[in-house]
């Protein structure tokens, strides 16, 4: 199991694909279903039917993993089920995308509208009504205009009865900077929702160690203990549990042990924290060795009497 939730969970993902798979579903669908295969591979399913009782275990019937479709129902005892309840999220991105789409679209149109090119031709003494000679100046106005949009330097040949003037267009519209805060704005609500500090979101480099802490704590901590819980309670017996078996999931960890040094002496020196419990703490896993599961002290931490007759062992 370790190796399965850690390295490979089954032949197609690795573990850092599968579990980001699991928690982009639980976002977009507010729910994931993982199930185990007769090889014990690790599964996500893409559709199921959910069948819930009062009493007793729920049922999941026609789970289907890519284009195939189990035929056998699972009990809840048997799947990984997550559930992020957060159903007005979707509803918010895709509110959000409605309308922010809608009102982005309709700036691009101010924008090319107030970036647009326009021109107008004079015609004298030239019968506009003859189709061949509509055809021959329509002609001449193509090429002319493609000349001017695509080279730097374009020169228009004059034509008597014949005059081109390019117009200046001051209609007043959204700027690019103004379309840049509406995408923004999108990025930040729903930035808020998933509890992500919009510091991160843009990049801002001021505080960014407490940026970095609020995120783990408001978005990544909720995620980790939704996987916990449900693995404990579906890959661990009770007894075993209540022994003191527990999964452990590690978050990331944004610390320089060389800035953490002196703290790690303060806690390990005054006997608060085994040496052990400072490695778990840093994101490390436990040493095999006894002496670092034992509580140690500095003398000067030793109480005031028992200095006074001398030093003690």
């Amino acid at each position: 199991m370790y190796y399965r939730l850690n390295v490979r969970p089954n032949p197609n993902m690795s573990a850092s694909h599968f579990w980001q798979t699991v928690i982009y579903k639980l976002i977009h669908d507010n729910e994931c279903l993982i199930i185990k295969s007769d090889s014990d591979d690790l599964l996500i399913a893409d559709d199921f039917t959910r069948i819930e009782y009062g009493l007793v275990e729920d049922l999941f019937q026609g789970v289907t993993v890519k284009n195939f479709t189990f035929q056998r129902t699972f009990r809840m005892g048997e799947v990984v089920y997550l559930e992020y309840d957060n159903e007005r999220l979707s509803k918010l991105i895709d509110g959000l995308f409605t309308d922010y789409g809608s009102l982005i679209g309709r700036l691009f149109e101010f924008q090319k509208h107030k970036n647009q090119i326009r021109a107008t031709v004079d015609m004298e003494g030239v019968n506009a009504k003859d189709p061949r000679t509509q055809e021959r100046l329509q002609n001449f106005i193509n090429r002319m205009y493609q000349s001017i949009k695509e080279k730097a330097f374009a020169i228009v040949p004059q034509q008597k009865g014949f005059t081109y003037n390019e117009q200046s267009l001051s209609t007043q519209g959204a700027s690019v900077e103004e379309i840049n805060k509406i995408t923004n704005g999108f990025l930040d609500q729903v930035a808020r929702a998933l509890g992500i500090p919009i510091a991160l979101v843009h990049g801002e480099m001021a505080d960014v160690e407490k940026a970095t802490r609020n995120f783990m704590t408001f978005c990544i901590d909720p995620f980790l203990k939704k996987i916990k819980d449900e693995l404990d309670g579906k890959f661990i017996a009770k007894k075993d549990y209540l022994a003191g078996t527990k999964v452990d999931i590690r978050r990331i960890s944004y610390s320089n042990l060389f800035d953490l040094a002196t703290a790690i002496d303060k806690l390990v020196s005054s006997g608060t924290f085994t040496r052990n419990e400072v490695r778990e703490e840093a994101g490390h896993e436990r040493s095999d060795d006894p002496n670092l599961d034992k509580f140690i002290i500095t003398k000067n931490y030793q109480k005031a009497n028992e200095l006074e007759g001398g030093e003690n062992e």
